[in-house]
């Protein structure tokens, strides 16, 4: 049986190779959303200067770390209109370059399991501590623009639709959406632009393994929507919409 531990990112430079590894396994099919400007110009800085704040569930007798979660201190008043639909691009830019004085809730950004690792409850457990995190540092709570992990098996589907849907047993569809609200979460309502990414088609085609001869929108493994491609422009956009999600107190 595993004994498992939590554990910052700043606890050693092993720890923090180690978890970037993670990162790199767990999201390297979705590698395009690196490419945020948010992403680009303030994601490495936040996960450094916050490194106390980017929790690893670690096997204590390994030192690996079987999952992470990372946050950044936010500014939200506690009114769910106030939520942007700017989502997790909006989290980041205020975390890397924002007045954080002020910062009364975490913000989640990341859940990570590896392959291996998943269906042992090791997600959820992160929710819990992000929660514990916030409560240790005063705050009134977490938001979390959540990615509905299931959204990319009916990219076609509007997200305001997708997030009404119920399984057999009248809960959320979404099993991550479904994890977040069986432990204490309040679903606020969708961020429509939550993470945008727009590049050259030639990025977009080196994703998709395919050429764009035609303007128009078209599926990519593993994204929540299509993208859309304007072949006279030679760009391409992907604007993924999340779940705003809330554990205030």
């Amino acid at each position: 049986m595993e004994l498992l531990g939590v554990r910052s990112r700043g606890f050693s430079e092993d720890l923090r190779r180690a978890a970037v590894e993670v990162e790199n396994a767990c999201w390297g099919n979705l590698g395009y959303l690196n490419h945020t400007a948010a992403h680009r110009t303030h994601y490495d800085r936040i996960l450094e200067n916050f490194a106390d704040l980017q929790l690893c569930l670690v096997d204590e007798e390994s030192g690996d770390p079987v999952a992470l979660a990372n946050c950044v201190p936010a500014v939200w008043n506690g009114d769910p209109a106030e939520l942007p639909a700017e989502g997790w691009d909006w989290l980041v830019e205020r975390g890397g370059g924002g007045d954080l004085g002020r910062a009364n809730v975490l913000g989640a950004l990341a859940i990570s399991v590896p392959a291996v690792h998943r269906g042992k409850g090791h997600a959820t457990r992160m929710i819990q501590e992000l929660c514990k995190l916030s409560e240790r540092l005063g705050f009134d709570g977490v938001i979390a623009p959540v990615r509905p992990t299931a959204k990319c098996d009916h990219p076609l589907v509007p997200i305001g639709e997708y997030i009404t849907w119920r399984d057999a047993k009248g809960r959320f569809f979404d099993p991550w959406l479904r994890a977040h609200l069986s432990q204490g979460g309040k679903l606020i309502g969708p961020c429509d632009r939550s993470m945008v990414v727009e590049e050259h088609i030639a990025f977009w085609e080196t994703w998709a393994g395919r050429r764009f001869e035609q303007s128009g929108d078209y599926l990519l493994e593993g994204a929540l929507v299509p993208i859309h491609i304007d072949v006279e422009r030679q760009q391409g956009r992907y604007q993924e919409p999340n779940v705003w999600v809330s554990y205030a107190s």
